[in-house]
């Protein structure tokens, strides 16, 4: 599965960003699609996912109520919304993609797809 990310960049702090990733449209239905982030010198964390056609929804604490994940069918495209920007949001962005059955949606072993990342720098 080839996914294809855009949107990053730099932003001060309390701004916003949009994050895109383009997937086949294949993975629509059953696929589930994450969002993880890897600051340098530190481990990938997962941020959000949504599975299925937005069954689901899982956010890290740390996002909660600033980042919005959404998957659009007409597009095959999955968006992660970032508002009131940290410091500590910065950090290379990738986006995942698996048909998960089960375990912990942050678990970097739990998806095997996943696209080049893209940078977010937030000052």
């Amino acid at each position: 599965v080839q996914l294809v990310e855009s949107g990053g960049g730099s932003v001060q702090a309390g701004g916003s960003l949009r994050l895109s990733c383009a997937a086949p449209r294949y993975t629509y239905v059953r696929w589930c699609m994450g969002w993880f982030r890897q600051a340098p010198g530190k481990e990938r964390e997962g941020v959000a996912a949504v599975y299925g056609r937005g069954v689901r929804y899982y956010y890290a604490d740390s996002v909660q109520g600033r980042f919005t994940v959404s998957r659009d069918a007409t597009n095959n495209t999955v968006y992660l919304e970032m508002n009131a920007l940290k410091p500590e949001d910065t950090a290379m962005y990738y986006c995942a993609a698996d048909l998960v059955t089960g375990g912990d949606w942050r678990s970097v072993d739990l998806w095997s797809c996943w696209g080049q990342g893209t940078q977010v720098t937030v000052s």
